[in-house]
């Protein structure tokens, strides 16, 4: 039974038939999350979150230690709502990162379980740049995942390389890639999608590599950008079409709502939305997205006090300790300048909501509980 705040008798018979479907762990439809979004009350959308959370859960709340690697922040591509990427032509503004480099800064970093690579799409840094750099990271930390590459990256990478999605894939697994992270999604609608990211990857070009990934036993993340253009209706059919992939493959790990973020970017003009947008947000694709067992607050973006909040509102996971290794939101006028949380400070954050931190590999298999 789900901990309502109100009386049943009390919620209309719309939302009722919705608490009723999760109550009795049945799927919901799209016309439900819509009603959710619009009609539903903050308590009744996070006493609905929050115990499926629970239900799954308990009071765990994961996280893992990681660092992000960027190789370079010059791109071809001109995502209007991105403050982090500098044009090719505009490369002089821009940093390159060498091989020796980004091992160096593995190397600096022993307590990591997870390397996190993703960045601009280089046109000089191809698949066989991208094989030589896993196996080193490899050669130096054999027992390290490397989570590498956007859908974005590997769309370019594989056609410059004149190779299949499935081949690609195939080439970097060889060479010790272990997953993909889920950024690149933005939002799936194609409208919305000619006017944000025209140049890049199609919607149905990163579900394709995604599931070619997870063909070949490569998990991902999946992750949706919301609140500058897009409708409501825009972010269910985005998370339908996730979550008939994964009724597909069952290949995804996470799925993880980001917010846009409105500095020093094309769509300045575009106020963000607020905390309780966030909220909803997060609770509705809790309840929505039945066949994806967690939920993740990506705090260098969200910030700490919100993801904390969001614990209450299906998430329950937090993602890692960054060590001030990623510059994508920062850059966008997150609240989080310099994304750092040593592992106390990740169990402290936990704790003060009264939720338990367990660290947690990049799969999720528990490496230590803090109780």
């Amino acid at each position: 039974m789900i901990n309502l705040e109100i009386p049943k008798n009390r919620i209309s018979k719309p939302l009722l038939s919705i608490v009723e479907k999760v109550e009795n762990k049945k799927r919901i439809s799209n016309r439900d999350a819509l009603i959710l979004y619009e009609n539903a009350s903050l308590s009744l959308l996070g006493s609905l979150a929050n115990s499926i959370r629970e239900n799954l859960h308990g009071d765990v709340t994961y996280f893992n230690k990681n660092m992000h690697i960027e190789p370079t922040n010059i791109c071809v591509f001109d995502c209007k709502f991105c403050s982090y990427s500098r044009l090719y032509r505009n490369k002089e503004d821009g940093w390159e990162l060498s091989i020796d480099q980004m091992i160096e800064m593995v190397d600096k970093r022993k307590d990591i379980t997870e390397v996190h690579i993703v960045g601009g799409v280089h046109p000089k840094m191809g698949l066989d740049y991208f094989v030589k750099l896993i196996k080193n990271i490899k050669k130096l930390r054999s027992d390290i995942h490397i989570k590498a590459f956007t859908a974005v990256e590997l769309e370019y990478m594989c056609k410059k390389a004149k190779v299949s999605y499935k081949e690609g894939l195939t080439i970097l697994k060889k060479a010790g890639q272990d997953s993909l992270p889920g950024g690149g999604a933005e939002i799936f609608n194609e409208d919305i999608r000619a006017k944000i990211c025209k140049d890049k990857c199609s919607s149905n070009q990163w579900l394709e590599i995604h599931k070619n990934a997870h063909k070949i036993g490569m998990p991902s993340n999946a992750t949706m950008l919301y609140g500058h253009i897009e409708e409501i209706e825009h972010r269910i059919d985005h998370m339908h079409r996730l979550r008939q992939l994964q009724d597909d493959t069952g290949g995804f790990n996470a799925f993880i709502p980001l917010k846009f973020r409105n500095k020093n970017n094309q769509m300045s003009e575009i106020d963000e939305v607020g905390i309780l947008e966030d909220l909803r947000t997060y609770a509705v694709s809790r309840v929505y997205l039945d066949n994806f067992k967690n939920i993740k607050a990506y705090w260098p973006m969200i910030g700490r006090k919100t993801a904390q909040t969001l614990l209450s509102f299906g998430v329950n996971d937090i993602d890692g300790t960054i060590d001030d290794t990623t510059k994508i939101y920062s850059m966008a006028g997150a609240e989080e300048q310099n994304p750092s949380m040593t592992t106390q400070q990740m169990i402290k954050l936990i704790k003060k909501v009264n939720r338990v931190p367990v660290e947690r590999d990049s799969v999720y298999n528990k490496i230590a509980s803090f109780i």
